[in-house]
């Protein structure tokens, strides 16, 4: 029988909620920032590598692919062999695959490490909330989950920021290797200080992994693919509802496995379903809006990577001072509140950009709608991830948080689909004009999701109690 008790770590527990914390934060930090960091750097990559605009894009999406099919299959493999240990093994193979990207010789290799970092990151981030619930008692973990989140929001929003100031400074090849000495460094010391920990499950679901595999893969494929081959086609066609066939048959399969790596208990589950809603909206307007506004600063305004990453700063930055603070009050007042205030001032804020953003719209013009999107979505992160925890037994917060992540992901991914689509048919690069053309339309739909979630999210429970003892209520 698997043990599901603690390791004893020789640290007080003070310094061990610091570790916890610290820990699974560098490890979130690095996987989320990788989803969009290379973003900004793809011009310079194309040139040095000599890639077609086709190739380019699967720098991208190779990342997001590995990532978000295995989500799931990360947290399960964390429940059987023990969550530290695989979060420690997950950073070290994101370490390894970043230094491949750095030293890739070509672009078809550069494509195969993003896909290697993408499977090292897959565990580490639903395996990073289960370790840091793991390490606080309830009454501490809203605010542990606050500073969490906001490391999270903070990450998705800075990586084209982030991405642009070192490859101003330094190279593209320094995106990855600077992942190298954090990641080796942060899975020795996950494995010294933090408690080792177990789900309840002594198996291994393989068909289910397999299944889940290939459906995530399938949709996620055919959504990233989409606009590039056309949503008619044979094989956007065939990979969606291939994709999703396998996904249904995953669902049957997972009522009869004897241990399934997705209760489908949690369908029954109206914070988690509430949760997963919200998030998809949250992820469905941020991913696109942030792929598109740090695109027009440098395109249509003519700002270098690095003052377009300055210029974004006010909205970037708010994740780290507002997102403790949602969290510790979602303890108190439930999170219901916070995620639909927050995604209503997102949606305020994206259909004030929509409707106000021309070629030459100043900076000013531009300070508010920044200021109040990054407002809202710190609003958001926090009590998201602790209804997710408050709605599940503790010892299921990793499955949970795996299909949490995998819908935010497919999200992010359709949101991104969505607003190209949009930006396609209204707009192009051609002038700033016709960029903008194509860009406020684009905003204005991610408002419209946004706004979706916010009501979505007036349907979550009332939640008594500090996370992870609540129960509960209408």
């Amino acid at each position: 029988m698997m043990p599901t008790g603690h390791d004893p770590v020789a640290t007080t527990p003070r310094r061990a909620h610091v570790w916890a914390l610290v820990l699974t934060g560098i490890g979130l930090f690095m996987v989320t920032l990788d989803n969009l960091v290379v973003t900004t750097a793809l011009p310079v990559i194309r040139v040095d590598l000599g890639a077609s605009v086709t190739t380019l894009g699967w720098v991208v999406n190779a990342y997001t692919l590995a990532f978000s099919v295995l989500l799931l299959t990360g947290a399960a493999l964390g429940d059987r062999f023990g969550r530290r240990r695989v979060f420690a093994a997950g950073l070290f193979v994101f370490a390894l695959a970043s230094a491949g990207c750095a030293l890739a010789p070509s672009i078809e290799w550069l494509i195969f490490f993003r896909a290697l970092q993408g499977l090292g990151a897959a565990p580490v981030l639903p395996l990073s909330l289960t370790l840091l619930a793991d390490a606080f008692p309830p009454g501490k973990r809203g605010l542990a989950i606050g500073i969490w989140s906001g490391i999270s929001g903070l990450a998705v929003a800075a990586g084209p920021v982030i991405g642009g100031a070192i490859v101003d400074g330094i190279s593209w090849h320094w995106i990855f290797w600077v992942n190298v000495p954090i990641g080796v460094v942060a899975a020795g010391l996950a494995l010294w200080k933090l408690r080792e920990s177990y789900g309840p499950d002594t198996g291994l679901d393989l068909i289910g992994m397999l299944l889940a595999g290939i459906g995530v893969f399938g949709v996620v494929y055919g959504i990233v693919r989409g606009n590039e081959a056309g949503w008619g086609s044979p094989e956007i066609l065939g990979t969606l509802v291939g994709g999703a066939a396998f996904v249904l048959i995953f669902l049957w399969w997972e009522s009869r496995a004897p241990h399934p790596m997705l209760p489908l208990a949690f369908f029954r589950n109206r914070g988690l379903n509430v949760a997963n809603a919200a998030s998809v909206c949250l992820y469905f307007g941020l991913f696109g809006a942030v792929f598109f506004l740090a695109q027009f600063l440098q395109t249509v305004q003519g700002d270098s990577p690095a003052v377009a990453g300055l210029k974004v700063l006010p909205w970037t930055i708010m994740p780290i001072f507002i997102a403790p603070f949602a969290g510790l009050l979602s303890d108190r007042f439930g999170a219901r509140p916070f995620m639909s205030a927050g995604l209503l001032i997102m949606s305020g804020a994206f259909l004030w950009m929509g409707l106000t953003i021309t070629p030459d719209i100043s900076y000013m013009g531009l300070f508010g709608g920044f200021l109040l999107a990054g407002f809202g979505m710190s609003m958001v992160f926090a009590p998201v991830a602790n209804l997710l925890v408050q709605s599940v037994p503790q010892v299921q917060i990793g499955k949970a948080s795996g299909t949490n992540n995998t819908v935010r992901e497919i999200g992010g991914a359709l949101g991104i689909a969505v607003m190209i689509a949009i930006f396609t048919a209204s707009g192009s690069y051609a002038t700033g004009q016709a960029y903008v053309d194509g860009l406020n339309p684009a905003v204005l739909v991610a408002a419209g999701v946004l706004l979706a979630g916010a009501i979505i999210a007036l349907a979550a429970p009332r939640i008594a109690g500090p996370a992870g003892v609540g129960t509960p209520t209408s």
